[in-house]
C-alpha cells in the first residue's frame, strides 16, 4: 500500500514550470529518496505535499483519500531552512510547536522529556534559543518534526550542520521510526546517505520525473556487465589483446575491470580468464546511486 501517491501534478510560478506531469508514489513504512539537482522542483513537490501551495494540475492521495487540510496533522516537515524564536526559552518553544501538532501540554512535557533525555540535551530546556549551536537547534527541530508520531515525515537535508557523530546519532533516529512503520520522504543531495537508508528513490530533473523504484531493481537496471577480477599474478599483458565481445575498462597489479560489450555470458568471460591466469576473485560491479544520478542527468542534459 502507498501512504502518498502523487499523480500527474504540474505547477507553475510565473510561467516558469516547476513540475511538469509528476506521478510518485510512496510505499507505506519505507524511506523514500527524493532526489535531484538545484532547482529539479524538488522544493516544489514537498509545499505541494505539505499543502504550503496547491498544483496546478493533477491530484495527491494520502492513504488513498485526497490531500486535503486534516491530513496535515498526520505529516511532519523538516524543511532545509529552518528557523526558531532566538528570544524565546527552548524547551517554552519545544512546547509551543508541540501543542501546534495537537498535543496537550501534559503529552507534549512527558514526550519531549524523552526526546531531550536521548539527545541528551536536558540542560538545555530553560537556556535561550540564541545561546544554541545551529546542530544544536537543529536536534530541537528533529524533535518537535517527529514528535506527534506523524504517519508521514518529510526531511529536507536533515543531515546539514551536524558533525559525523551527530549525522549518525540523527541517521540511527530515523531508521528507528521507519522500523516504527512510519513513512519518510527524504530529500538530499548526499547520495551516500541514500544508499545506506532509502529503500525506493525517485529523481526528478528540470521539472520532470525521470526516475522512479525500488533502489535494488534501479541498480539491477544501471548494471553495465562489468566485472571485476582479481588474479594471482601481476603479469595482464593478456589483457592487452582481449576478444572483440571484451572490453578492458582498467587494470592495476593484480585487478582488472572486464565489460562484455556483446550478449556473451559471464561464465564466458570466466572460461576465457581461466585459460589465461589463475583467478582469486570474480564479481559483477554494481554502480552505486551517485554515478546513477550522474548518468542520468548527464543522459537528461543531453
Amino acid at each position: 500500500m502507498n501512504v502518498l501517491e502523487i499523480n500527474s501534478v504540474s505547477k507553475s510560478y510565473s510561467n516558469q514550470l516547476a513540475l511538469d506531469n509528476v506521478s510518485l508514489a510512496v510505499p507505506e513504512g519505507q524511506i523514500f529518496g527524493l532526489l535531484g539537482p538545484n532547482g529539479a522542483g524538488k522544493t516544489s513537490l514537498i509545499r505541494i505535499i505539505n499543502q504550503i501551495t496547491m498544483p496546478d494540475k493533477g491530484a495527491l492521495l494520502f492513504n488513498g483519500q485526497p490531500l486535503n487540510s486534516n491530513h496535515i496533522s498526520q505529516i511532519g516537515y523538516l524543511p532545509e531552512e529552518r528557523g526558531l524564536y532566538k528570544k524565546m526559552k527552548v524547551g517554552e518553544q519545544a512546547l509551543y510547536l508541540a501543542q501546534l501538532k495537537g498535543l496537550s501540554e501534559k503529552e507534549a512535557k512527558k514526550a519531549l522529556k524523552i526526546w531531550f533525555e536521548r539527545f541528551e540535551i536536558t540542560p538545555w530546556w530553560n537556556k535561550k534559543v540564541e545561546e544554541l549551536s545551529k546542530g544544536m537547534a537543529q536536534k530541537i527541530q528533529f524533535i518537535t518534526t517527529v514528535l506527534h508520531q506523524p504517519k508521514l515525515l518529510i526531511f529536507d537535508e536533515p543531515f546539514s550542520g551536524f558533525d559525523p557523530i551527530n549525522a549518525t546519532l540523527i541517521k540511527d533516529e530515523i531508521l528507528g521510526l521507519k522500523a516504527q512503520g512510519t513513512s519518510i520522504i527524504f530529500s538530499t543531495h548526499r547520495m551516500e546517505s541514500v544508499e545506506e537508508i532509502c529503500d525506493h528513490i525517485g529523481l526528478i530533473d528540470q521539472s520532470k520525473k525521470i526516475l522512479d523504484g525500488p533502489i535494488n531493481q534501479i541498480k539491477e537496471q544501471y548494471k553495465q556487465q562489468i566485472y571485476k577480477v582479481n588474479f594471482a599474478s601481476t603479469d595482464l599483458t593478456f589483457l592487452d589483446n582481449l576478444p572483440q565481445h571484451l572490453q578492458l575498462i582498467s587494470k592495476n597489479k593484480h585487478q582488472a575491470e572486464i565489460q562484455i560489450v556483446n550478449e556473451s555470458s559471464a561464465s564466458e568471460l570466466i572460461r576465457f580468464l581461466i585459460d589465461q591466469s589463475d583467478i582469486k576473485g570474480f564479481e559483477e560491479k554494481v554502480p552505486n546511486i551517485n554515478e546513477i544520478f550522474i548518468r542520468t542527468v548527464k543522459g537528461n542534459l543531453a
